[in-house]
């Protein structure tokens, strides 16, 4: 008789060929365990009298087997708890198992395993065919054959048996594999899920004044916000685009899909098409992987393009390609791969304009401007202040973790409402805490006076459109304007543009976006510029 453990110098049979294959193929057909249980158990009772089968993986925190799965064709309890061992009986289950992987037990009683197994599913005198898997050292578990009476199995049903351990243990290590990747996917899921809801709220998405001074803005969400069509924020800087666009997409019926930002500005002209459409490995020098692009992460919810004004022609192109086909190419790649994504796109610029001067492209103009929501400063709803104040001093004082909340003096909302407020809300954030800071030298019960804030406006007043004077033979060119100011910033600063005393901080815009446009305005920086900034 060949050794038992080298079951497949058997396959040489045709039957055990037969048998081997046919088993493998039910066991192996399917990561389910209650499959497999169900396709085991009728393949073998072709062969053996089979009442059921058990699968049962080795605990180790536990000490003990636990039930994977249970299938049956006579009425057993369900296993509900794990088969618990005294450590003595482990220990002779272990020896046996570095001599034979399988065992043949036709008296429950002749063994404490059986014994338990018996007495946990409710029946009286079974037979037990059991076999251990394993793959090389790493016990993996046990599976059981049981019988509702004794002496039914022999010798033959567990040569029978001992054939299909590899498939059988391929399965439960597969099965584990699988169950831990499950796991993990909903660990992930269950993490973005919080991390989501933390950067929801991080990001300041609660509306102050509509009621008031958003009424308009918050009717135009509440018209849009369920449908599918392309948005476009329009207001000037600081106004709080992104917290419409999140108010938009938490009302649709795209609020369990991603929400994805892009700062169109911030990103570098020779990045932008990688970022938005991703990249094949090798594409170009640098793409050591492949990456998934912002429009594939937005599938099945919603992109937010921010600063679209700042886009570079060749990026819009591909952007209007899009809107239009509804899928994207990865660069280095020529598998078109579908999205589903809402665009929503916001610009403190004149598009219409940038149409006009040839900056923008007109279709992909008309493909954004679907919905246009205009939201105004805050000059023209200064009655907002108050509540904007109040909501800013909450989120400051548990930000720094403060064991007070400071409070504010009457008379300092009036002056807070003569401000012009050129930086609108963002502005009036900063100065909030600017004023919170301060405050910490006084007493916990001091007020909130912002008087150094309005001492300095006397001093310093700001530059307001209505107090401007313009000769009829001034320049009234903006773009001439604005390419002026920039040249006598670089001035000032001796061409620097990053840094704490470099030009894109006293412009105040990130210095990636400094240079975007000073591409486009044709003014010389860097080398190219010669440590010189010519006069216009």
């Amino acid at each position: 008789m060949a050794n038992c453990e080298a079951p497949f110098q058997r396959l040489m049979k045709t039957n055990d060929m037969t048998f081997f294959h046919e088993g493998t193929l039910q066991i192996c057909g399917s990561l389910e365990v209650s499959e497999i249980l169900k396709n085991s158990l009728f393949f073998l009772k072709r062969y053996m009298p089979l009442s059921g089968i058990l699968l049962d993986y080795y605990d180790p925190e536990i000490g003990g087997l636990r039930a994977l799965g249970l299938e049956s064709v006579i009425k057993v309890n369900q296993l509900d708890k794990p088969i618990m061992l005294p450590k003595s009986e482990q220990q002779m289950i272990l020896d046996r198992e570095h001599t034979d992987n399988s065992e043949l037990v036709n008296h429950p009683d002749s063994t404490p395993i059986s014994q338990r197994i018996g007495a946990a599913l409710g029946l009286k005198k079974p037979s037990f065919l059991a076999l251990r898997l394993r793959v090389k050292k790493s016990r993996l578990g046990v599976v059981v054959l049981f019988s509702e009476d004794a002496n039914l199995f022999t010798e033959e049903h567990q040569r029978l048996l001992k054939l299909l351990h590899d498939p059988l243990a391929l399965a439960m290590s597969n099965i584990h594999r699988f169950d831990e990747l499950k796991r993990l996917k909903e660990n992930l899921k269950d993490d973005n899920r919080y991390l989501f809801n933390e950067l929801h709220m991080i990001s300041g998405d609660e509306i102050i004044g509509r009621s008031s001074g958003l009424r308009d803005v918050i009717d135009s969400v509440n018209q849009v916000a369920e449908l599918n069509s392309n948005v476009l924020l329009l207001g000037e800087t600081g106004v709080g685009k992104e917290v419409i666009a999140n108010a938009i997409h938490y009302t649709s019926s795209r609020r369990d899909g991603p929400l994805i930002k892009v700062n169109c500005g911030a990103i570098p002209d020779n990045l932008i098409d990688s970022e938005l459409f991703g990249h094949e490995k090798g594409a170009f020098t640098g793409a050591i992987s492949q990456k998934r692009g912002r429009f594939e992460r937005a599938h099945g919810g919603t992109i937010f393009l921010d600063e679209i004004g700042e886009l570079h022609s060749n990026a819009q192109v591909r952007l209007l390609r899009v809107i239009q086909d509804r899928h994207i190419e990865r660069i280095g790649g020529n598998k078109p791969i579908p999205v589903n994504v809402r665009i929503m796109a916001a610009t403190h610029r004149n598009l219409q304009k940038m149409v006009e001067n040839g900056d923008f492209r007109e279709d992909l103009w008309f493909r954004l401007n679907v919905f246009p929501i205009t939201i105004p400063p805050l000059r023209d709803r200064v009655d907002d202040i108050p509540d904007l104040v109040t909501y800013f001093i909450d989120r400051k004082t548990q930000e720094m973790k403060l064991n007070h909340r400071p409070f504010v003096s009457p008379a300092a909302f009036n002056r807070l409402k003569q401000y012009d407020w050129p930086g609108n809300v963002r502005e009036l954030e900063n100065v909030v805490e600017r004023e919170i800071i301060r405050n910490r030298r006084h007493r916990s019960n001091e007020h909130l006076t912002f008087m150094d804030f309005t001492s300095s406006i006397a001093a310093n007043p700001p530059v307001s459109g209505s107090h401007i004077s313009i000769s009829p033979e001034a320049c009234l060119n903006l773009e001439d304007v604005i390419r002026t100011h920039i040249k006598g910033v670089l001035q000032l600063t001796q061409g620097k543009i990053q840094g704490k005393d470099g030009a894109a901080v006293k412009l105040g815009l990130h210095s990636s976006t400094l240079r975007h446009r000073l591409r486009k305005l044709g003014i010389p920086f860097g080398q190219s510029s010669s440590k010189s900034i010519p006069e216009s």
